[in-house]
Order: C-alpha cells, then sequence, then structure tokens
C-alpha cells in the first residue's frame, strides 16, 4: 500500500499499546448506550454506534486477521455483508440506509466479537510488515470514534426528550476572546503534504509545490456571539451573501441558524445547555460559513494557506479528544482543535496521486468529487489524529460534523 512507513518504534510495544488503547476507547464512547440508543439511525449521513464499533471491528478481522493469521476463521460469515461500509472489492454489502434496521446483531453480540478479534489480533502487532496496515487500522478507527459521537448526537437531537448521552460541564464558562488578531504570512512557495515519516492517509500525498500569495489569518475560530450577530442582522434571508446552490439550500431546508440551535441554548451530549456566547460556533454547513465570510468582509482560507500557516504549530494542541465524556468547543487561539475548519477548496487529488492497490485503494480517492476540504481537528477527534497535512472533506451542505471557521483575508 502506499502508505508512509512507520518508524522502528512504533512497529513494537508502542503500537501495540495503541491498538489495544483504540479498541477500549470505543467501547468507553459507547458505554453510556443502550442496545436501542447504540442501533438508531436518524439519517442517511450517520449509521448506529454499534454499526460503528462492528464495522471497524470488521475491518481488523477482514484485512488484518483473514489477510495474515493463518487459521483464522470468520466469527460469522454473514456478518461482513453487514459491515462493510464501502468496499466494492469486498462483495456486496448492506445499503448504508438500511444499517438502523439492523435490531440482530445485539450491542452485546457485538461487543462479544469485538473482544474475539481484538484479542485474536495481539500475534500480528509485532510484525514490523504489517506495521503500516496496523496504522491504517488504527487511524481509521479514531475516525470512526468521532462519527460515532457525533452520528449518535444527531440521534439523540431527535428525542423531544432532549436526552443526555453523558454526564457534562456546564457549556457558558469561556470568557470574551477579544477582538480577532490577524496573523500575516508573506506567501511564497509553500509544500503542502505530507512527504516525511510516520502514517499519513494516501490523500495527504505526494507532497507538492503550492505558490500562496500573501494573507492573513485569524487567531481564533468565530464564536457564537459573532454568528449570532449574523444572524441578527438577516445573515439567512439576504440572498446576496450566498452561493447560489447554498440559497437554494437555505430556502428549501428553511435554514435559520447552525444546527442544534434553540434559542439561547444548544443540543450537547450532555442534552440542551445554555449556548456560551464565546465558545466557538460549531455544525454549520460549507454554505453557511462561506456566507458569514462574505457577511464579515472576509473569506475562507484555501487548504494551502491554512497548511502553510499551520507548519510548525502543535496538531496536538487545542480542544481535542482525550478520553470519554461529553465534547465540546470552548475556545484558544490554537489552530487545531474545537472545531473542523471549512476551506474554500474543492477535495481533489494532489499531482502524481494515486490510490493504492486493493481494496484499501478505495479509502479515500474514489470519494474526490463534489466536496470541500476541512483542516485542524475537533473537540471529538482524538488527540494525536490529525496533523498538518490532514485533509477531512464534507458535502458542502453536510453540518452534523464539529465543523466551524476561521476568516481569512488577502494582504
Amino acid at each position: 500500500m502506499s502508505l508512509a512507513q512507520a518508524t522502528e518504534e512504533q512497529t513494537n510495544g508502542d503500537l501495540a499499546a495503541r491498538f489495544f488503547a483504540t479498541r477500549a476507547l470505543s467501547e468507553a464512547l459507547a458505554a453510556p448506550l443502550s442496545d436501542a440508543d447504540a442501533t438508531i439511525q436518524s439519517m442517511d449521513d450517520a449509521s448506529p454506534a454499534k454499526w460503528h464499533l462492528a464495522h471497524t471491528t470488521w475491518f481488523w478481522d477482514t484485512f488484518l486477521l483473514r489477510d495474515h493469521l493463518s487459521g483464522h476463521r470468520p466469527w460469522h460469515q454473514k456478518w461482513p455483508f453487514l459491515f462493510n461500509s464501502y468496499y466494492e472489492a469486498e462483495g456486496e454489502r448492506m445499503a448504508r440506509p438500511s444499517r438502523g434496521l439492523l435490531s440482530r446483531p445485539t450491542l452485546e453480540e457485538i461487543l462479544e466479537w469485538r473482544e474475539h478479534v481484538t484479542a485474536s489480533m495481539a500475534p500480528l502487532l509485532d510484525d514490523p510488515k504489517l506495521a503500516p496496515l496496523i496504522e491504517l487500522g488504527i487511524a481509521h478507527e479514531q475516525q470512526h470514534q468521532e462519527l460515532l459521537l457525533t452520528d449518535i448526537k444527531h440521534a439523540m437531537f431527535q428525542n423531544p426528550l432532549g436526552p443526555a448521552m453523558c454526564e457534562g460541564t456546564p457549556s457558558v464558562s469561556s470568557a470574551s476572546p477579544g477582538e480577532v488578531q490577524w496573523r500575516s504570512h508573506p506567501g511564497g512557495i509553500a509544500m503542502i503534504g505530507h512527504g516525511g515519516e510516520g502514517f499519513a492517509f494516501d490523500n495527504e500525498g505526494p507532497a507538492h509545490r503550492v505558490l500562496v500569495e500573501p494573507f492573513v489569518l485569524a487567531d481564533r475560530l468565530v464564536t457564537n456571539c459573532e454568528w449570532q450577530a449574523f444572524v441578527d442582522d438577516g445573515g439567512y434571508r439576504s440572498a446576496a451573501l450566498w452561493l447560489s446552490d447554498g440559497w437554494a439550500w437555505v430556502n428549501a431546508e428553511r435554514i435559520e441558524a447552525p444546527l442544534y440551535w434553540r434559542g439561547s441554548d444548544q443540543f450537547t451530549h450532555a442534552g440542551w445547555q445554555e449556548r456560551d456566547p464565546h465558545a466557538p460556533v460549531t455544525h454549520i454547513s460549507y454554505f453557511e460559513a462561506d456566507a458569514f465570510a462574505t457577511w464579515a468582509d472576509a473569506r475562507l482560507p484555501t487548504e494551502f494557506e491554512w497548511e502553510a500557516a499551520a507548519h510548525g504549530q502543535d496538531s496536538a494542541g487545542g480542544n481535542q479528544l482525550d478520553a470519554a465524556g461529553s465534547p465540546l468547543p470552548t475556545g484558544g487561539t490554537e489552530l487545531f482543535g474545537d472545531c473542523w475548519q471549512f476551506t474554500r477548496s474543492a477535495y481533489l487529488p494532489y499531482p502524481r496521486f494515486k490510490p493504492a492497490a486493493g481494496a484499501v485503494g478505495e479509502y479515500n480517492g474514489k470519494f474526490m468529487s463534489g466536496q470541500v476540504v476541512l483542516r485542524g481537528a475537533s473537540c471529538a477527534t482524538v488527540r494525536g489524529h490529525s496533523r498538518a497535512s490532514y485533509r477531512n472533506f464534507f458535502y458542502p451542505h453536510q453540518r452534523w460534523q464539529f465543523t466551524g471557521l476561521r476568516l481569512a483575508k488577502d494582504a
């Protein structure tokens, strides 16, 4: 596979420790859920929590145990049909919108399967030849940990009772961040993409040169109170601020505010809470981010500007996920954390990009159409998962993820 080689340290005890820690975190995130909670699917873009637990287990069972452990037998012959996501090379699979119909297998049965697969992986964790694939599996499960959190939040939101998935601190706690400060970048020839040691997804490379014009980037994310000013000024009713597709979406869906807003409250994993005016706004679409930037006499950065600004920054800094709990943006001046940040860049392949051979080549490349790139990390991103070259991507209307924005301007 065209994956960056893991370092020698990562091929031994550290890699095994991260594998077991990743598996344990998935189960800790799902621990507050009942079987009914873990089964529901609130929309086509989301998946049930127990499906995430099963799909990540299918990944290890298929690409590691089946292909590299002699004598391994699948846990259940029909489960690959249920828990394959989009890998055409692995055959037929259940349609994504139907995942919420899987009342069986139960959450308990899936957790039993997880335990078996986790234990069965032990003989493979010390094989340096498998280290790149194990790195991919860890990163893949970390992605689904964030999806599990955002998908169950959307599902709980549908319940008129506004149930809490877990306990959380009151959301109104941060101080005003003050006026935006603009950080200047001189532009020039920037090296973009992953080209060094350590793991990276295939869509982060190859590294290549990009000409970046001088620009300035805000030192923080846009806040809830700044977004409220946009709402109060008629931002959702002014066609001049919106891209054509965005204006059609706003009217068709009757969008009036970010997802999970209700009056002065917002829905969180800890239920309905008073909205912190100084925390970063989140759960917005690309259309909304672009309209706000126009209203603010600014723009969204390109993904190349964002990455150029991120060189030398601590990708493990800021508000990111360290343990199970209620993730919530809190604010700060770190470039990473709190919310994934929209760029104005289309999700396209870099020069000389080629998908990996086999089923794992379907991981990213096949989705390079009609989506936009987001950079950084969110409060639901496992700390250490992201990096300066990391490229997240969503369709312009999607907003159930922890998505926000950082403004940019030409210098």
